[in-house]
């Protein structure tokens, strides 16, 4: 895959090559997970007009006692988590086991929608937590 915003900063140390990451305002070693990932990003700004001020990303979070990261974490505007995306590398397939590393990492921060994608499959799906209930979407959820 490739980096779809062709005003994306790359740039090349030491014969790696480098991305700059709009939102933690620094340049990220270009892996096949990273590029999921600032792909992603950019529909979410660019196609979705989501707030750029209101993601997080790489979040901390404890499940038991192993320490995690998110991919992605937006916040709505009252500053509740909103939706987290767990990337995956364009060859890696995601799987049940995918969709459960995203949601044991839910379990922790509650956000109402969960995604999960490789940059050529995405899933999105609705978390009820009062009534227990997970609900696969059409469509990333617009931002409210």
């Amino acid at each position: 895959m490739f980096i779809k915003n062709e005003k994306r900063k790359i740039k090349d140390i030491e014969g790696k090559s480098y991305i700059f990451d709009i939102i933690r305002k620094k340049y990220i070693l270009l892996t096949p997970e990273e590029i999921v990932r600032q792909n992603f990003l950019d529909y979410l700004i660019l196609e979705k007009n989501y707030t750029k001020n209101l993601i997080k990303l790489e979040s901390a979070l404890k499940y038991n006692t192993l320490k995690k990261r998110s991919d992605i974490l937006v916040y709505d505007k009252l500053g509740e988590p909103f939706l987290l995306v767990e990337c995956k590398a364009e060859s890696v397939a995601i799987s049940q086991l995918t969709i459960e590393q995203a949601s044991r990492y839910n379990l922790q921060i509650k956000a109402p929608f969960v995604c999960i994608t490789n940059g050529f499959k995405t899933y999105c799906f609705k978390i009820d937590f009062d009534d227990n209930s997970i609900t696969q979407l059409n469509a990333i959820p617009e931002m409210i």
